[in-house]
């Protein structure tokens, strides 16, 4: 197997904690409204239950950066498997509610570790010129994943006595199929020096991936390593790191306010109030995961080339313009086919844009040392916000007309698009050694501008 295929089996392999993440996230959709008449939950009880995978997410988000650092991305993976698994077998035997949120819960703490590991991991090994399109294969995964869980519910729906049971459980066998797989992928050579000192292994893992450059690509992992403050907590937070912080948090910040996760929970829900019936909704959210993968790969042939801000003003436009019009459409009450027709320009938006973009970006800006305390927490704002809207949604839905809820997300996207022009970096062909001091150097001289004007 030559080395560009290995790397592409390797990406391909850590990248099915994205086909997990999608499958997981998205699977709930068609069985929640069985699952709350089974029940009997309230409006409130079952938002909960979608939104407890979510705050499980937010706590693997916020911690999976903890054993990545200590134990390497590698055994991570591997533990993230074991959660998926046991999570879609309790959840398809749960007897009761509680215990359908207690695994619920359990297979949020995989999507968000594997939303930190995965992304960190194949940024790490990934040649320059191909890492925005290898990292990106994992929000390819997502989106399959997705799309999979919504024709997987479309096809099980009614086929069976409790098919919601069937619906959550069908994640056994990926989640089985990815624990095994990634027992055979390399340690990433980054955290082996970084972290461990090991130049040998590290050596023999960029000597695969590429013979010519592995000697030169480890003297300047090394030297970045060497040059840096150390890492640790204590330095992730020293404030040296201010910037890349910043951009972390307010890129995953946009990337739920825009409204996506609702869309992704409750599209069904929010095409029966756009006046579809049940059976078209199920049939019309399928049709929300093919526009998400067809877009997504567009995005993935793009990012190498025509650059991660480029994606980003294409989508924040996108965005704007979709849910302004999903808005008025709710509000001048065009029902029937009209909403769906622009939500899939809004899922197609945030595909080519924020979902081919987000974990390539955040896995890129911070240095190595510190990478795994900055994946977790542009990964952890992520989910924090997605908790929120996905808790609240039912309720929201039930309080606000929904033109009102879909105006907000078009405001805050014109916000999304302020971001780009005037905070966001390019950071296409550029290695992940050079950005730091790319990133290190814009804020030493923002710290010098600033010395000046107080010494003025």
């Amino acid at each position: 197997m030559s080395s560009s295929n290995k790397v592409a089996y390797w990406a391909f392999t850590v990248a099915l904690g994205g086909f997990l993440f999608g499958f997981d996230t998205a699977v709930i959709s068609g069985a929640e409204q069985d699952i709350q008449r089974l029940w009997a939950l309230s409006e409130a009880m079952i938002g909960q239950i979608v939104a407890m995978a979510l705050y499980g997410t937010v706590i693997g988000a916020l911690f999976g950066g903890i054993p990545a650092e200590h134990f390497g991305r590698k055994r991570s993976l591997f533990w993230i498997g074991v959660l998926y698994l046991l999570s879609a077998v309790g959840s398809a035997l749960a007897p009761d509610a509680t215990s359908l949120m207690l695994f619920r819960f359990v297979g949020g703490l995989g999507v968000g570790a594997s939303s930190v590991v995965a992304p960190m991991y194949i940024s790490e090994i990934a040649p320059t010129g191909q890492r925005g399109r290898l990292v990106a294969t994992f929000q390819f995964n997502i989106v399959l994943g997705i799309m999979v869980a919504y024709l997987s519910n479309w096809f099980i729906a009614g086929s069976a006595f409790d098919s919601w049971r069937v619906m959550l459980g069908v994640e056994t066998l990926p989640a089985l199929a990815f624990v095994l797989m990634v027992l055979g992928v390399p340690r990433s050579p980054r955290w082996l020096v970084t972290k461990r000192d090991e130049t040998a292994e590290a050596l023999s893992v960029l000597e695969k991936i590429n013979p010519e450059s592995a000697a030169e690509q480890l003297r300047l992992i090394q030297q970045s390593h060497h040059e840096s403050t150390g890492g640790g907590f204590r330095a992730f937070v020293s404030g040296r790191y201010n910037l890349p912080i910043l951009l972390a948090f307010l890129f995953a910040f946009f990337n739920q306010v825009s409204g996506i996760n609702a869309v992704i929970y409750y599209a069904p829900r929010i095409f029966g109030d756009a006046g579809l019936a049940e059976s078209s909704s199920l049939l019309a959210s399928v049709g929300i995961g093919a526009a998400n993968l067809v877009f997504t790969m567009i995005g993935m042939a793009l990012i190498d080339s025509f650059g991660r801000r480029k994606l980003m003003y294409v989508g924040s436009f996108g965005y704007i313009v979709s849910l302004s019009a999903v808005s008025y459409a709710f509000y001048a009450g065009l029902s029937g086919i009209v909403v769906p027709i622009w939500l899939f320009v809004f899922i197609a938006s945030h595909a080519v844009g924020q979902g081919a973009v987000i974990w390539v970006f955040i896995s890129e800006i911070f240095p190595n040392d510190v990478r795994s305390y900055g994946n977790a927490l542009g990964s952890g704002t992520h989910w924090v916000f997605a908790a929120l809207i996905a808790g609240t949604f039912p309720f929201l839905n039930s309080a606000l007309a929904p033109y009102v809820i879909f105006g907000i997300f078009a405001g805050m996207m014109v916000l999304q698009l302020l971001f780009v022009i005037f905070l966001m970096p390019e950071t296409k062909g550029v290695s992940l050694e050079e950005l730091q001091e790319q990133l290190m150097a814009g804020r030493e001289e923002t710290e010098v501008s600033k010395k000046e004007k107080i010494e003025r």
